[in-house]
């Protein structure tokens, strides 16, 4: 698809910016037992408390709705959701047992943190890439003046450009970036990936203080409409960069497998078109601090029905941000050894 088409057809899906909720800082919220998800760890009614750390995020939505439709009650579940800024900065709590759950994208911190010894499971996968360049709720969005002006016509021209990227190159967005990259031969390495947050990347744009940047929606496209950003690609069908982890403590006990089955319930009423779904949106909107309206015009991520988690994915993660010098090792850690996966194929 040519990107004037690209843009024209994106540009049509009018989304204006929202301010998200502020996240909460996770020192001052408590921690639980090193028995965390046993019985012994009671709320409420009896029911059995469960720590869930989480980036607030549409992304999760399922979390979102599995909490907001009662499915975790029902399950005999008190579960308490935390926010927090990223989901590498976290992973020492989840591992120590004073987290059970964390919903976040993955990173080359994580991949560090397994290295080291740190023990968790990656057992389930959160928002997939739609591949559908009209409605990417992620985007390769370059200066309209770059492209008006002939210099950036195709992936390729992007070699040594200052591209934005919420994270820097060893977040989630930065493996989305090198997704992209890859289909025109590029590595992070023949870019200069400037850490920002999706909200300040239009103002850089902007100011030319980079050339382009990877935003989520509605960030994506509203540059566009405001006539600063044009896009050039979007993350593959499939591409995914975050999911659940469980603590490894947590993921011996029997809480586990309810926990992510109540988990499941929620993807399950978080597929189709939710630009029509009032009641998903609704829920989102609460969890997230976005507005409805904004929310319905917003492109969504998809979900595996069963939140599968996806090994592959993991494996070109590991190698992405090892080929970019981001780990500290060089060899590469078997998926077999972190992934789990029976709690999919068992949830209901």
């Amino acid at each position: 698809m040519e990107k004037t088409e690209l843009t024209r057809k994106r540009t049509a899906i009018k989304v204006a910016a929202a301010a998200v909720v502020g996240l909460l800082a996770l020192a001052g919220c408590g921690s639980s037992s090193s028995d965390s998800g046993k019985s012994s760890d009671k709320g409420k009614g009896g029911t059995t408390v469960v720590k869930v750390a989480h980036v607030t995020s549409a992304l999760f939505t399922p979390l979102y709705v599995a909490q907001a439709k009662g499915y975790f009650k029902d399950a005999g579940l008190d579960v308490q959701l935390e926010a927090i800024k990223s989901g590498q900065d976290s992973v020492p709590l989840l591992a120590s047992g004073k987290l059970d759950v964390m919903v976040a994208g993955f990173s080359a911190g994580m991949f560090n943190a397994l290295n080291s010894g740190l023990k968790f499971k990656v057992v389930g996968s959160m928002g997939i890439s739609t591949g559908d360049k009209a409605k990417s709720p992620t985007a390769l969005e370059v200066s309209k003046s770059l492209v008006d002006s002939g210099k950036v016509t195709k992936l390729a021209d992007l070699k040594g450009k200052k591209i934005a990227v919420a994270g820097g190159p060893g977040a989630t967005g930065g493996y989305l970036l090198a997704a992209i990259l890859k289909t025109a031969d590029l590595t992070l390495k023949d870019v200069e990936p400037v850490n920002l947050g999706s909200p300040d990347m239009e103002a850089a744009l902007k100011s030319g203080g980079v050339d382009a940047a990877l935003p989520s929606a509605p960030f994506s496209t509203n540059m566009e409409l405001n006539g600063v950003a044009t896009a050039l690609a979007v993350p593959a069908k499939g591409t995914t960069g975050t999911g659940v982890m469980f603590g490894a403590d947590f993921a011996k006990s029997a809480t586990a497998q309810k926990f992510f089955s109540a988990l499941v319930k929620g993807a399950k009423d978080s597929q189709g078109d939710l630009s029509k779904n009032q009641d998903v949106l609704k829920i989102v909107a609460d969890a997230t601090g976005q507005k409805i309206d904004v929310l319905a015009k917003t492109p969504f991520y998809s979900w595996h029905p069963d939140l599968a988690p996806q090994p592959d994915q993991l494996d070109a993660m590991q190698k992405t941000w090892m080929d970019a010098g981001l780990l500290n090792y060089d060899k590469t850690i078997k998926a077999s050894t972190y992934v789990e996966d029976k709690f999919a194929k068992a949830a209901k």
